[in-house]
């Protein structure tokens, strides 16, 4: 007698996810919903000190990592190797935050450079500054906007709606996590070096919604 596996039994394993345990009073607030936006966060100037709070109120965001390497030290008992990991996370739709993390092991330093990354997101401000298109559509930055980070020099000009994003592939893929979908944009410096060129995007992406 030959025995058929149901459906069910082939499915592979669901893995569990981790249950967020709010442990600070804003975010005891998000989690009973006192608190739904992050934008009532924001215009509340409160502080966001639990990834959690991140994942609840921007369900859609999304990291990717964007730079790892090595940091080697010496130390009493010899040289001492940590993998370093930059990762961004954005929702492609006015949010944006980069974070970074060092462990011994990458797996964990990429973990936590997104733990930072989801507790560093902010507001950007999407718009069309484009006097070639003058739409009403929130496809570019509202108005030019310029960012450095050490040597770094990013510059971001507004587009019209089809051109896409005129940028290198680092610097295009943190535009697109941010929700940009047409811009120009001009980088001088050590772009190489994604720690500056990253502060340089971010410190033009957070201008839109301080200076709008």
């Amino acid at each position: 007698m030959s025995h058929t596996r149901s459906r069910s039994d082939r499915r592979p394993p669901r893995k569990e996810e981790e249950i967020w345990i709010p442990r600070t009073e804003l975010g005891k607030k998000v989690a009973s919903g006192a608190v739904t936006s992050m934008n009532e966060i924001y215009s509340n100037g409160l502080r966001i000190q639990e990834a959690g709070i991140i994942k609840k109120l921007l369900p859609d965001l999304k990291s990717e990592v964007i730079d790892v390497g090595m940091v080697q030290k010496m130390t009493p008992n010899g040289q001492q190797t940590k993998f370093k990991a930059m990762v961004a996370a954005g929702n492609q739709n006015g949010w944006l935050g980069i974070g970074q993390g060092k462990s011994k092991q990458m797996r964990i330093a990429i973990e936590k450079a997104t733990t930072n990354a989801y507790l560093n997101v902010g507001p950007i401000k999407l718009g069309c500054g484009s006097w070639e298109c003058r739409c009403d559509q929130a496809h570019s930055v509202p108005f030019k906007v310029r960012g450095k980070g050490g040597s770094v020099v990013v510059e971001i000009v507004p587009a019209p709606r089809g051109l896409g994003l005129v940028a290198g592939g680092k610097i295009r893929n943190l535009l697109k996590l941010a929700g940009l979908k047409d811009a120009w944009t001009t980088a001088k410096g050590a772009t190489e070096t994604m720690n500056s060129t990253s502060k340089a995007v971010l410190e033009c992406l957070r201008q839109t919604f301080s200076q709008g």
